[in-house]
């Protein structure tokens, strides 16, 4: 089979995918550092879909970046401001939205999240998770003696809450975000063909 035919195929495939999802949103959830921003982006693009970054509305609305907003307001805070944003996002259509690691963290925000599109889990290990912000600023929660220590803890806390909420969940270690987009592109058209 040539290329050219090749591509024809998979472009089919992707538009099938994308009728079969007008009405539906992919929501990315997963650890700091496994991914959801940089294949958010991507994903959003190949559907033809908005995407948005949960963290980064905070921020534009706010005025202020998040190491501030924990700061000024502390963690609860920043949790009050990241539903009200969730939800709001949640009721648009045809958008690829990227979550805080600790969205998943309140019941109402797993309500809305499950309830707005396909849940896709970007799962990395604890030691890839280092890897990606172990030099990020701009983590409040990694500003620590351990910051290892501090993945592992939430790693051990969150990850059966992603998996639970989870309706794909795709393994980010050592690939590629364009392949971890294809991955989840495959995995989309068994979902939404249920």
């Amino acid at each position: 089979m040539s290329v050219k035919r090749l591509c024809g195929i998979l472009r089919t495939f992707y538009l099938i995918v994308i009728k079969q999802m007008q009405e539906r949103n992919i929501v990315l959830v997963g650890p700091m550092g496994a991914g959801k921003t940089t294949i958010g982006r991507m994903l959003a693009r190949e559907l033809g879909f908005v995407f948005e970054d949960s963290d980064k509305v905070i921020e534009e609305r706010c005025g202020a970046d998040i190491p501030w907003i924990f700061d000024v307001e502390g963690e609860q805070g920043f949790r009050a401001r990241e539903s009200a944003i969730i939800k709001e996002l949640g009721e648009r259509e045809g958008l690829v939205l990227a979550t805080g690691g600790g969205a998943v963290l309140a019941p109402e925000n797993r309500q809305a999240l499950a309830g707005c599109g396909v849940v896709v889990y970007l799962r990395a290990t604890v030691d890839q998770q280092f890897e990606r912000t172990h030099r990020d600023k701009n983590r409040p929660l990694l500003q620590a003696d351990n910051p290892r220590e501090v993945l592992s803890r939430l790693f051990a806390i969150r990850d059966p809450i992603y998996t639970e909420l989870a309706d794909i969940i795709i393994l980010t270690d050592n690939k590629s975000p364009k392949s971890v987009v294809k991955q989840i592109l495959s995995k989309l058209s068994g979902v939404t063909a249920e």
